[in-house]
């Protein structure tokens, strides 16, 4: 009876991996979808995604990045001129007089100086004698001449000096990733955006990835930190009361499947290309990956989506799936020319063999079971 019912559980447990090999595609581990399963999600098969092989014509369809720059509004304001005063700035005045004991003079001398005059809100300065004067907008050269035309109708021939001691109406607060955040006067050094933040101790963080936003009243405006030096039209004149945020790009894409990491990864340059997504990830994993289901996910704009797929029917955000096979002969050259952009999903699908080992593994574990199952059923 022994080998009888040895034979039994053996035909019984051979049953049973049967049934589970029939079905390994469900029950083994693994790390996403397979090509099978997300090419049948596609449109052409009743899915809600569209499936493309990226060619020249597909990456130049695709190859939108965002465009960082100065509006006109910002690059044609001028500069300052260092001798312009504006509210907020504080002047010195030194006034003599003629006589011995004048308007302002004491009896000891005939020279008054008021040491801080600041210019109120209004653009407007109050000189004893002189009056309410209008200094924003005028130099120090101008306000003198004013002075001494209001003081000559009271006091014989007054000498006046005017000086700016400081330009605390005229300053621009840095903050950020940048050396030294803080409040700074705009100087005759100082006058323009890349000055201001040398004069700020520089930036922090990597310059590929920095960006430079200025905020003027309700405006604001962003460049790249790189370009201020490419295009000197980037190169801003400042404005009292500008804002400057330095603050690293904030674009990251998310890496999934047979990749050396399984992650959100932010860009580290200013355009990104597949392969450098592929390289910052760890590349593809050798014993696992599939280099012809390299797969790049996302929400492409119907602008976009209509020319790649030479429509114009469609409306509103459409889920694209761009493929690449790295095992054309061009396929690394379409890989270096397809762009990756903000929230894209890279992922690469398992080879087959990696799948047919877990295949094999499952097998020869449940045929040792089997053996086990055996001598307990021959005991």
């Amino acid at each position: 009876m022994k080998p009888r019912s040895s034979r039994w559980a053996r035909s019984v447990a051979l049953v049973l991996i049967a049934a589970m090999i029939s079905s390994c595609g469900n029950i083994l581990p693994r790390m996403g979808p397979n090509k099978r399963e997300i090419y049948a999600g596609s449109v052409q098969r009743q899915g809600d995604a569209f499936v493309v092989s990226v060619n020249d014509r597909v990456t130049r369809a695709t190859a939108v990045q965002p465009a960082l720059g100065f509006t006109d509004e910002f690059r044609n304001a001028g500069r300052l001129g260092s001798d312009t005063i504006r509210p907020g700035d504080t002047l010195g005045l030194t006034i003599w007089e003629n006589v011995d004991d004048g308007l302002l003079a004491g009896e000891m001398g005939n020279q008054t100086v008021l040491e801080e005059v600041q210019v109120d809100g209004a653009g407007f300065i109050f000189v004893p004698y002189a009056g309410r004067i209008r200094a924003a907008g005028n130099s120090p050269e101008a306000i003198r001449r004013i002075i001494t035309s209001k003081l000559d109708e009271q006091t014989p021939d007054p000498q006046v000096q005017v000086r700016r001691v400081a330009g605390d109406g005229s300053t621009v607060s840095v903050v950020g990733s940048i050396g030294a955040q803080g409040v700074y006067p705009i100087e005759r050094p100082t006058r323009t955006l890349s000055a201001m933040l040398a004069a700020a101790g520089g930036i922090t963080i990597p310059a590929e990835v920095a960006q430079i936003t200025v905020i003027r009243g309700e405006e604001r405006s962003k460049v790249w930190f790189q370009d201020l030096y490419k295009n000197s039209d980037f190169d801003i004149a400042l404005r009292g009361g500008d804002r400057v945020l330095v603050e690293q790009d904030t674009r990251a894409f998310t890496a999934l499947g047979a990749t050396g990491a399984q992650a959100r990864i932010p860009f580290e340059t200013q355009t990104l290309s597949a392969v450098e997504a592929i390289a910052q990830v760890g590349g593809l994993v050798a014993n696992a990956s599939d280099p012809t289901g390299v797969f790049i996910m996302r929400n492409e704009p119907a602008a976009i989506a209509n020319q790649v797929l030479g429509r114009n029917d469609l409306v509103g955000a459409q889920r694209m799936v761009y493929v690449l096979d790295l095992t054309q002969p061009n396929g690394m050259f379409m890989a270096r020319d397809f762009s990756v952009r903000d929230a894209d999903t890279l992922y690469v699908t398992e080879a087959p063999f990696t799948q047919w080992n877990k295949v094999i593994s499952a097998l020869t574990g449940t045929l040792s079971t089997v053996d086990t199952v055996s001598s307990l059923a021959g005991d």
